[in-house]
């Protein structure tokens, strides 16, 4: 008669407790820095100053850079309509080509707002 091993069930409750712990582990760090942009997106909507939404995003852009994180996708082409309605086009220009830079996907889209922009001067 062979002898039965009892190790697996001697161990099994080390096994769910280290288990347990690796799914209390700490979250992983955001991949981006939000700051105000989707309260400034909500702003935006309701119709409240440009002026007002461009200063509060350009503050969340200071953190973000000091931070060393990068921006969400959408806050560089949302600061770039901010900055196109107010009639600073170079300035929405610029925006428009880091969004572009940091997220290849959306070039499609600010070609069209260069465009669009460019054709109302």
């Amino acid at each position: 008669m062979a002898m039965k091993t009892r190790w697996p069930r001697r161990f099994f409750p080390v096994f769910v407790f280290v288990a347990f712990l690796s799914g209390c582990a700490s979250r992983p760090e955001p991949l981006y820095r939000w700051g105000s942009y989707e309260a400034q997106v909500y702003a935006h909507l309701k119709g409240e100053s440009r002026e007002a939404q461009i200063e509060a995003m350009e503050r969340d852009i200071n953190k973000i850079d000091a931070s060393g994180k990068i921006a969400p996708p959408g806050f560089y082409a949302h600061l770039g309509l901010l900055y196109a309605e107010t009639g600073h086009d170079d300035k929405a220009a610029e925006c428009f080509g880091k969004e572009k830079a940091r997220f290849p996907e959306s070039a499609v889209f600010m070609d069209f707002l260069l465009n669009k922009y460019r054709q109302q001067q």
